[in-house]
């Protein structure tokens, strides 16, 4: 009887162990915003890293977080390195390319787990405003797709989205 019983257990936890190579090895999130403002105002509110720090929702969850910048104050090659103490971790955001209709930056995390993620500002003229698009694709290794089996991945960092592109919306729209 004991002996089924571990066997049980064994045969579950080893379902448990593979299930996860059978979801997606890479992600993404991607939530959207209709701001009344012009895409020149918009884009620089993100094309430049101490702009963007002004709304940038990780910025607000950690107060004590340390951060300096480096290369130009604005586009391509603009960085911000963070250091975090709780949930925002420690990295890089870099800016790789800039039009006036997209922002691309590079998002370097080497804690809590290493990541390297592609994040895409898209900006879209429509009535009355700009739709602002902040979309996150990356690789989603064992222990992310692991973890995605209980947390899911998506609302979490879509909630932060949404409350960055509500702080920006709200920093937009008050002149």
């Amino acid at each position: 009887m004991v002996k089924k019983i571990l066997l049980g257990i064994a045969v579950l936890l080893a379902g448990l162990l593979l299930l996860p190579f059978t979801q997606p090895d890479t992600f993404t999130v991607q939530r959207r915003l209709q701001i009344q403002a012009p895409v020149e105002q918009l884009h620089a509110l993100i094309n430049d890293m101490r702009a963007f720090n002004r709304w940038n929702p990780y910025d607000k969850k950690d107060p004590a977080m340390q951060g300096s910048y480096s290369g130009p104050a604005a586009g391509p090659g603009a960085s911000y390195d963070f250091r975090g103490n709780g949930e925002v971790g420690v990295g890089r955001l870099t800016i790789t390319a800039s039009t006036p209709q997209q922002i691309a930056m590079r998002l370097d995390m080497s804690a809590p787990l290493e990541a390297h993620n592609d994040i895409t500002f898209t900006l879209a003229p429509k009535a009355g405003g700009t739709e602002v698009t902040w979309a996150m694709r990356g690789n989603c290794p064992y222990i992310a797709r692991l973890m995605g089996l209980f947390f899911d991945i998506d609302a979490m960092i879509g909630r932060d989205f949404e409350a960055g592109l509500a702080s920006l919306q709200q920093l937009a729209e008050r002149g």
